[in-house]
């Protein structure tokens, strides 16, 4: 496939991920970008993407491998890796600690490949273990949070923000207006109350839910603008890791 303009759109490389145990898998599968275009000015970094999947998805879900597409064709290496409970069939996601786990092994997996500065994200449950790991002290130069799932559907008082607070890193959150999963004026009053000590940023996605889907729109047109403002938030990020 090519972009508008002519450019070959970048294609993954399949390869197996040790996974630290105990998980459902002792390897799990992941998906490489290599980043497109010229290399970075000399003295300069493209910050590279581990993204983790939804809790209903896997490694393959399109609008990931869009994204993942995207941004390495703006320069930037992308890892995402199938959580272990996907990797093995089911359908329940594993425990929070072994979520955490596994992305903890795909960012050590990630640096070995490229090195440089990483941005932790991805789409719903992915975003939000991410999330988590950096709290805990996880090395990132910043959380690209596509979707974050800010409370269960139809239950706006289960805040997912405790751990927020602990957050060191610059974040993006991309979200849709039509997300049940997130009321954007409770994102804006917990984005205000417990992360006004960080660079953060909110894009809404008009017409979108959770997933990203918009009525009548076209999918192509989502991931094209979810591509054009992540690349545009990393070009502006300072790329430092944390801690």
């Amino acid at each position: 496939m090519a972009w508008a303009d002519g450019r070959r759109e970048p294609r993954p490389e399949r390869l197996r991920l040790p996974l630290t145990p105990p998980q459902a898998v002792a390897a799990t599968t992941a998906l490489r970008w290599r980043p497109a275009g010229a290399p970075a000015p000399c003295g300069a970094a493209r910050a590279g993407l581990v993204l983790g999947h939804s809790a209903g998805t896997e490694v393959t879900d399109p609008l990931l491998g869009r994204a993942a597409a995207g941004l390495a064709g703006h320069g930037h290496p992308v890892l995402s890796f199938n959580f272990a409970y996907r990797e093995a069939g089911r359908r329940r996601p594993d425990p929070a600690g072994r979520l955490q786990a596994a992305f903890r092994d795909a960012a050590a997996f990630a640096r070995q490949l490229a090195g440089g500065p990483l941005v932790l994200g991805g789409r719903s449950m992915g975003g939000r273990i991410a999330s988590h790991l950096a709290a805990q002290g996880e090395r990132c130069a910043g959380l690209a949070l596509l979707g974050y799932p800010l409370h269960p559907a139809g239950q706006p008082e289960r805040l997912r923000t405790a751990h927020w607070p602990d957050l060191r890193v610059p974040v993006l959150f991309v979200q849709g207006d039509r997300d049940r999963l997130c009321r954007l004026d409770l994102l804006e009053r917990q984005r205000r109350r417990l992360l006004g000590h960080l660079d953060t940023s909110v894009h809404v996605l008009a017409g979108a839910d959770h997933s990203f889907s918009v009525s009548g729109g076209a999918p192509e047109k989502v991931g094209e603008e979810i591509i054009s403002v992540v690349a545009g938030w990393l070009a502006a990020l300072t790329l430092q890791e944390l801690p």
